[in-house]
């Protein structure tokens, strides 16, 4: 939600762009008429000449590096430059604004032109607002420390007596309530540290979070750390998208730059930069 060590979590680089034609755009926006309809200066910006971008703090890796989203550093914040990049933006230009998860897809005004902050696009979500097409496909996962309960689970069904925890409003809680439906109430936490260290305190057995944070947090955060494998997909893939106000001017163009830079497989390399896949099995 891409083979590479996981040390390579601590490099990074700034990525060159090149131009390519859009794929489809989501449902609910509409293609621009033309080039000039995505021109810098044709843009219905909040701040004119200012791309202004929202995340939350701390901005977790490997979606950003130091927690500082403006160091171009991390999954989420390339990709963020390079879309602004595509709209003819220089790195100079784009502000970043801290936006709590919960409050970017909630329903009013936005003071940013984009959220991007590990948002699962659904329909639900689409009602408050609008959002781009997606910028990284989803596996949700379960994780442990070496030695739990669970860490030799193969199946679903091994961790219905488990105490699993998720972050509170992400698709991860939705995935453990209603794809894992264990039998203990689960854990809901305001942040994924605060999941870390109940992990570690032993009062849960392990949480659950999309792939790349997995990673992250069995490497980084946790002595031991172990995946535990991969949910299902199901049967409607998911995806992150970047959150829009609802009706904004600017969907269908945020669209067009992140459909380009799948088009032209910047998206790829900067998955395979700074997210992995291997080593997390899936649950029967």
């Amino acid at each position: 939600m891409n083979p590479r060590s996981l040390v390579a979590l601590a490099t990074f680089a700034v990525v060159g762009l090149v131009g390519c034609a859009p794929e489809n755009q989501p449902t609910g926006t509409s293609s621009p008429s033309g080039a000039d309809a995505c021109g810098k200066d044709k843009l219905a910006l909040k701040v004119p000449g200012t791309f202004s971008a929202g995340t939350d703090k701390p901005a977790y890796e490997p979606w950003f590096s130091g927690d500082d989203p403006s160091n171009g550093k991390g999954y989420e914040s390339a990709v963020t430059y390079a879309v602004a990049a595509k709209l003819g933006f220089q790195p100079g230009e784009v502000k970043w604004q801290t936006v709590q998860f919960n409050t970017a897809f909630a329903p009013g005004t936005k003071k940013f032109d984009v959220d991007v902050n590990q948002i699962s696009i659904s329909e639900d979500r689409r009602k408050a607002v609008d959002f781009s097409t997606g910028y990284y496909d989803v596996r949700q996962t379960v994780i442990t420390t070496a030695g739990s309960k669970i860490a030799t689970a193969k199946s679903i069904a091994e961790l219905a007596d488990a105490k699993l925890g998720a972050q509170v409003g992400t698709t991860s809680y939705t995935a453990l309530r209603d794809v894992i439906k264990p039998k203990p109430s689960p854990a809901v936490f305001d942040t994924n540290d605060l999941a870390v260290q109940a992990l570690k305190n032993k009062q849960i057995d392990g949480i659950v979070v999309d792939l790349p944070t997995a990673f992250y947090m069995t490497a980084a955060q946790l002595d031991a750390g172990k995946i535990v494998g991969q949910l299902p997909a199901g049967a409607q893939a998911e995806q992150f998208g970047f959150v829009l106000e609802k009706g904004s001017a600017l969907t269908a163009c945020i669209s067009q730059a992140v459909d380009a830079l799948k088009t032209d497989g910047t998206l790829a390399k900067l998955q395979q930069q700074y997210l992995t896949e291997e080593g997390a099995p899936e649950l029967s």
